[in-house]
C-alpha cells in the first residue's frame, strides 16, 4: 500500500516547546500512536507539537512527511528533525491547501492562528462538498469550547457542526480515526 493512502495531517502550534512540556510529550505520544496503527504522519514540519509528533512518529518506525513552506526559510531555523520527507511550497497557501486536500483524516492539537485556519479550511471544505467527509479530530479543551461557542451562533448548522469530532486527549483519537483503516 502506498504510504500517504493513509495519511493523518496532524496541526498544532510551532510555539517553542521541549520534551517534558505537556503539550509536547502529548504530541510525542500521539506521533508514535498513529505510526504504530499504520498511518503516514504529515505535519507543518517545523518544531513545537509540528516537531513532537513527528519525533513520535519517527521513532515509532513510522513514515514521516513535512509540509513546509519557503515562506519561513528567513524566520525559521528549518524543518524538524524527524521527517523521512519534506515537501516544500513556495506559499503558506499552497503548504496549507496540501496538508488539507492530501489527507484521509485530520488531527488538531491546541496552536494558534495558522491551527485555526487548517482546521477551518478542513471543516469548511468538507462542509461545502469540495471534500469528502472523513475524520476531523480536535484534542482537548481549548477546541471544545471554541468550536462549539462558535457552532452555538446560529450560522452552523447542527450537521455541519457534527462533521467535527471531539478528544479529550490524544489516546482518544486512534478510536475516532478507526472508520479510516
Amino acid at each position: 500500500m502506498d504510504t500517504m493512502e493513509k495519511m493523518i495531517a496532524v496541526f498544532g502550534t510551532s510555539k517553542a516547546l521541549k520534551e517534558g512540556d505537556a503539550e509536547y510529550d502529548g504530541g510525542r505520544r500521539l506521533g508514535g500512536l498513529l505510526a504504530r496503527a499504520g498511518y503516514t504522519v504529515a505535519t507543518g514540519g517545523y518544531h513545537g507539537t509540528m516537531e513532537a509528533v513527528s519525533r513520535g512518529a519517527k521513532e515509532a518506525g513510522g513514515h514521516v512527511v513535512g509540509v513546509t513552506t519557503s515562506l519561513f526559510d528567513a524566520v525559521r531555523t528549518g524543518p524538524n528533525p524527524y521527517l523521512d520527507e519534506e515537501i516544500k511550497f513556495p506559499t503558506l497557501f499552497q503548504r496549507l491547501h496540501y496538508l488539507v486536500t492530501s489527507a484521509t483524516a485530520w488531527v488538531a492539537l491546541p496552536g494558534g492562528i495558522g491551527t485555526l485556519s487548517e482546521v477551518a479550511l478542513a471543516w469548511s471544505l468538507m462542509q461545502a462538498g469540495e471534500l469528502a467527509h472523513r475524520p476531523l479530530v480536535v484534542v482537548g479543551a481549548m477546541w471544545r469550547e471554541w468550536l462549539q461557542s462558535f457552532s452555538r451562533n446560529g450560522h452552523v448548522q447542527p450537521k455541519y457542526a457534527e462533521l467535527i469530532q471531539y478528544a479529550d486527549d490524544v489516546e482518544q483519537v486512534i478510536m475516532l480515526l478507526k472508520p479510516t483503516a
